[in-house]
């Protein structure tokens, strides 16, 4: 019997979309399979976008697990608000990054995100984090003084989609930095070092543990989650999330708010170990 017939040993999920409800809600089902997939020994793996101050509710919510913020830039302890490792995008890269896009996508706007704040430029709106930074700059370059954990780049007037945002700047930023989204409807780009991706970091810490991809499973509904979906020996994608994840993932999964990982880890749960 192969590693594909057993019972995993690691469990990488995504979390808006994937587990977390758009309203913030992670139902009880999904705590108990992973809390049962915990306790029979399975590594999990909380792998997101969000940067560590947007951390809080998922410790309160599992008590166990190790986590990837920022689309792979950081190694994070959730449960003591520990930074254990950081893959970085140093100063020039943002520099280059963010001169290429103003020249290839008129009207974009920055944001630059730091392990626990971010400042954005006066024509970025911001969605969630409102109120961190009220004031603004006009041009996001003038305060880049350090590596940030990733920059935001945005249409605020929605002038086109994330994926089309996204096919321009991969062409552009081909060797600079590595680009993807997390939602198609909010023409929203997230920016990392170059090389930097939930997968590659994913697949170097299970690696230190000893877990191989084929030992492994994962879950994800968006671009930035892609890279994870195609290292995974076992991988959903969300029946809910973006259309292409079907060519990533080797399964999909159903929708976040029918349980759909929560059902699928029950499952696993039931093969020999």
């Amino acid at each position: 019997m192969n590693a594909l017939q057993r019972r995993p040993k690691l469990i990488a999920t995504d979390l808006d979309g994937t587990i977390v409800a758009h309203y913030g809600k992670i139902s009880q089902r999904t705590r108990d399979a992973f809390h049962a997939a915990h306790e029979v020994g399975i590594e999990i793996f909380y792998v997101t976008g969000r940067p560590p101050r947007w951390m809080p509710e998922i410790a309160d919510a599992f008590s166990f697990g190790q986590s990837i913020c920022g689309n792979g830039a950081l190694h994070y302890d959730i449960h003591n608000q520990k930074v254990l490792e950081e893959w970085l995008m140093p100063v020039d890269a943002q520099i280059e990054t963010i001169n290429r896009l103003r020249l290839a996508i008129p009207n974009i706007s920055f944001a630059v995100e730091w392990h626990n704040y971010f400042h954005r430029e006066k024509e970025y709106v911001p969605r969630w984090d409102v109120g961190l930074d009220n004031v603004g700059v006009h041009d996001i370059t003038e305060i880049i003084e350090s590596p940030a954990l990733k920059i935001l780049a945005r249409l605020s007037n929605q002038e086109l989609s994330s994926d089309e945002m996204l096919a321009i700047a991969k062409r552009e930023l081909e060797g600079v930095a590595s680009v993807t989204h997390s939602n198609s409807h909010d023409s929203l780009l997230e920016i990392n070092a170059n090389g930097i991706s939930k997968g590659a970091t994913l697949s170097k810490l299970a690696e230190r543990i000893g877990i191989t991809a084929e030992e492994s499973v994962s879950f994800g509904d968006n671009p930035n989650d892609f890279t994870m979906l195609a290292w995974a020996g076992r991988s959903w994608a969300m029946a809910d999330g973006h259309p292409e994840g079907a060519q990533h993932a080797k399964f999909v999964a159903e929708p976040h708010i029918e349980d759909g990982v929560a059902k699928v880890i029950e499952e696993l749960l039931e093969l020999p170990e």
